[in-house]
């Protein structure tokens, strides 16, 4: 029984420290370090020569530019390619931190639901501020 409740207690404190590991403010810390500014995707524009080197090796595809808010950490980073990685329509996945932008190539003929990669980015704590839709 003390195990259990030991275990419960570890739990709780766990989900309670994640529920408020994305806070949205000026002063966003993490165990270990400490961010003084946000990155706020719809500032930055993506680096020309990353999506090259995206896009190379995809044939009829489309790729699905997100802006993301509040993208701070690796963390945050890996929370999204994780997500994305289980969509299987989703061939490839590009997370830049540093720009607060996703890429995600899916097949020429798939349908992109916007609402769908909104609710992903939000579910991992972070907002989507602007989507854009490329044909390859």
């Amino acid at each position: 029984m003390k195990k259990i409740l030991i275990a419960t207690s570890f739990f709780l404190a766990t989900a309670v420290a994640q529920a408020g590991h994305h806070e949205m403010d000026n002063m966003h810390s993490h165990e270990g370090h400490l961010h003084e500014t946000m990155v706020d995707g719809e500032k930055i524009v993506v680096d020309p020569q990353r999506f090259d080197i995206f896009v190379t090796d995809l044939d009829n595809s489309q790729i699905a530019l997100v802006s993301v808010q509040g993208m701070v950490c690796d963390f945050c980073a890996r929370g999204i390619e994780k997500t994305f990685g289980k969509d299987k329509s989703v061939s490839k996945i590009d997370v830049d931190l540093a720009s607060g932008k996703v890429l995600l190539a899916y097949p020429a003929d798939v349908e992109i639901d916007l609402a769908d990669i909104k609710k992903k980015i939000l579910n991992n704590g972070l907002n989507a501020t602007n989507i854009q839709i490329l044909a390859n």
